[in-house]
């Protein structure tokens, strides 16, 4: 994609580019698709209407524009977006006192979950779009102390208890049945081997000693293992996202046909998509956008996500953004979703 990119920038000169950037500006404003004499006019350039008829024929023949059969405008495609994006938008800072304000609205709040509920919510409310926020992921948590108990039929609850306070429960079906004392051995060997590290390096540190253990170690201690590696997956297979202000979207018309909305609002309720896209996002290095079908998901054609991870102790520990029309000022998103990020962060570790 990079090269293909640089590829379109080289073969593009100051001048489309220049209009290439009016004709987008134009759109996210109004929607409509940018006639020649409009952008003439817009780009306060003195050109003949031929010469941006050419402009305009360039820029399509390279697909970064095109032509509705409605309309003798152009609108922008896909490409076009991205190019804009990387190398034409000027991003400004966000108003110190709507920094404040979000600032303000975060501290406020309660404990975790009452954190990201807020979060989406000002996300959706500073856009006018969807906002999500994943919550922050159980496998930064750390350890503390496992419990295995018995229960009829052979069947064991585990009981998880991380550091922070979670409680994860899992009820397990061992391959045999297991004596409370041979439980309270397994959950001891346990407790001493992993408290204090966190729920991903247990996860990793489980997989390893399992394969050492059907040689070298007691049925009872392999069997231990195994049943530890089902809680702790289990706990990390809890993730979830708050979406909030879905029926924003409602109001933009590209996406207000009913079978459109009735997609977007069943992958919002299922979450399983945007949880896999949002995760995606969890290495990334700040803002991050996913134009249309860049996200691999076809019920998030036309639309685009801007995302940016949120940190605690300097560690990533869950992603928020906001889902909209690919026709979205993206000048004003990108700083909201970037400073929600870092002020989320910093309630949650004054938590």
């Amino acid at each position: 994609m990079a090269g293909s990119k640089a590829v379109q920038e080289s073969e593009l000169s100051e001048r489309a580019l220049h209009f290439l950037k009016a004709l987008i500006e134009r759109f996210i404003r109004e929607g409509q698709p940018v006639g020649s004499r409009t952008l003439a006019r817009d780009a306060g350039l003195d050109l003949s209407p031929a010469t941006v008829r050419n402009v305009m024929a360039d820029l399509e023949e390279l697909g970064l524009v095109a032509s509705p059969h409605t309309s003798a405008g152009r609108v922008p495609t896909v490409s076009g977006y991205r190019l804009f994006l990387d190398c034409l938008l000027t991003v400004s800072e966000l108003e110190e006192d709507l920094v404040e304000s979000i600032k303000s609205s975060l501290e406020s709040t309660g404990g975790r979950t009452e954190l990201v509920s807020a979060a989406s919510r000002l996300l959706s409310e500073l856009t006018h779009m969807a906002g999500v926020v994943s919550m922050p992921r159980h496998e930064r948590h750390l350890f503390r102390q496992i419990e295995f108990l018995p229960l009829s039929a052979g069947r064991v609850i585990a009981i998880l208890i991380t550091r922070e306070g979670d409680v994860h429960n899992r009820i397990i079906h061992p391959r045999r049945e297991y004596s409370k004392t041979e439980l309270e051995q397994a959950a001891n060997y346990l407790n001493t081997h992993f408290q204090g590290q966190d729920l991903a390096s247990v996860r990793r540190r489980l997989v390893v000693e399992m394969q050492e253990a059907r040689e070298h170690m007691d049925r009872i201690m392999a069997q231990a293992l195994e049943m530890a590696d089902q809680v702790v997956e289990a706990s990390e297979a809890r993730e979830d996202c708050l979406i909030a202000g879905q029926t924003n979207l409602m109001g933009f018309d590209e996406l207000a046909q009913m079978d459109r909305l009735r997609q977007l609002f069943e992958a919002f309720t299922e979450k399983q998509e945007i949880l896999h896209l949002l995760d995606r996002c969890m290495e990334a290095d700040g803002v991050q956008i996913f134009l249309g079908g860049e996200s691999g998901y076809r019920v998030l054609d036309g639309c685009s996500l801007v995302t940016a991870p949120y940190k605690v102790e300097e560690g990533v520990v869950g992603v928020l953004g906001v889902i909209g029309p690919t026709r979205m000022a993206y000048d004003r998103v990108i700083p909201i979703v970037d400073v929600t990020a870092r002020l989320l962060g910093a309630a949650l570790k004054a938590r």
